[in-house]
């Protein structure tokens, strides 16, 4: 089934009573009228389906999933990636689920207080910018985030519409990228440390690069998607390095216009649900001075291999393989 369509800024209701609320022109809408924890119906699950392959990403407030529920609530709607590397404040018991602090421990493995390796992983706004694990050849298809602590001001993320974003370009510009494919690999968006950096080293011991098509055909919705990021894309293929740098500048900057983005205020017991294939998000970095905690966690749903408007499908470079995590 699926929701009525609406104009943006307007509510529908669809058979399962739920309410879908556009928030913003391209992208993003929030869902109430459903409560995730205690296990949507059939025809819940499709509408939320619908109103997510709609509008990108859709948000609940006031939620009361645990780590059992917030499982049970991805396996209705995929398949869930059980990671084989997580940090410790991930819960042992449920290896789907991924916790991520505000004192990333990332930074302290590596010998980095928590302000330099945000500046040094995204020295600029654009570099910031990343769908989840862009480098393998099978991204996940969707993501499943829920906050559990949240400071009581900052924190909030933002999403941008890469269909939205690949629709906007002038007719020419579509037609030239649309047969172009670009490296996507691990670490490109990290800014290396002088003298010894035991990050570098992690990189290039568990390196990840697939070559990516440039755009993407959506495998449910059929759109054509702007397939880029600032965090993993390392070069277009067949182009110079200076000719590249110049595209991927034009074409990160179209899909971080702000009338393709949504940005969401988190609170305790929010949700966010997002499509994977069809949008970029850029996590938020105005509350490390802050000293109030911010934990969340995910759920990741197993992807396909992505493929471009000729047909050809991603092709991995070194380090993923599809369905092998």
């Amino acid at each position: 089934m699926t929701t009525d369509r609406a104009t943006p800024g307007e509510s529908a209701k669809g058979a399962a009573g739920i309410e879908v609320k556009p928030v913003a022109g391209y992208i993003g809408a929030e869902i109430t009228g459903v409560d995730l924890a205690g296990g949507p119906t059939d025809a819940e699950v499709a509408a939320i389906r619908a109103a997510v392959l709609r509008w990108k990403v859709v948000f609940f407030r006031g939620q009361r999933l645990d780590h059992a529920g917030h499982v049970a609530l991805a396996r209705r709607f995929g398949e869930p990636v059980v990671l084989p590397r997580r940090g410790s404040a991930s819960p042992p018991d449920f290896p789907e689920i991924e916790t991520t602090a505000d004192r990333l421990e990332l930074g302290g493995r590596f010998g980095m207080d928590h302000e330099e390796w945000l500046r040094r992983r995204r020295h600029s706004l654009l570099r910031g910018w990343h769908c989840d694990h862009g480098a393998r050849v099978d991204p996940p298809a969707a993501t499943i985030l829920r906050a559990e602590t949240v400071p009581p001001y900052g924190g909030d993320t933002t999403w941008s519409n890469l269909a939205a974003a690949y629709a906007g370009l002038s007719a020419p510009v579509r037609a030239f990228v649309d047969g172009l494919r670009a490296e996507h690999r691990l670490g490109v968006g990290y800014q290396p440390r002088p003298g010894d950096d035991a990050y570098v080293r992690h990189l290039l011991d568990h390196q990840i690069a697939t070559l990516h098509p440039l755009v993407r055909v959506h495998p449910e919705t059929g759109e054509r998607v702007l397939y880029v990021n600032g965090y993993y894309v390392e070069q277009i293929d067949g182009v110079s390095r200076a000719e590249s740098t110049a595209i991927l500048d034009l074409l990160l900057e179209q899909a971080t216009r702000p009338e393709y983005t949504v940005r969401f205020r988190w609170e305790a017991g929010s949700v966010a649900f997002w499509d994977n294939r069809a949008t970029i998000h850029l996590a938020p970095s105005d509350n490390a001075h802050l000293g109030h905690p911010r934990t969340m966690h995910r759920v990741m749903l197993a992807g396909d291999v992505p493929a471009g408007v000729d047909g050809t499908p991603s092709r991995a470079l070194v380090g993923s393989q599809p369905g092998r995590w």
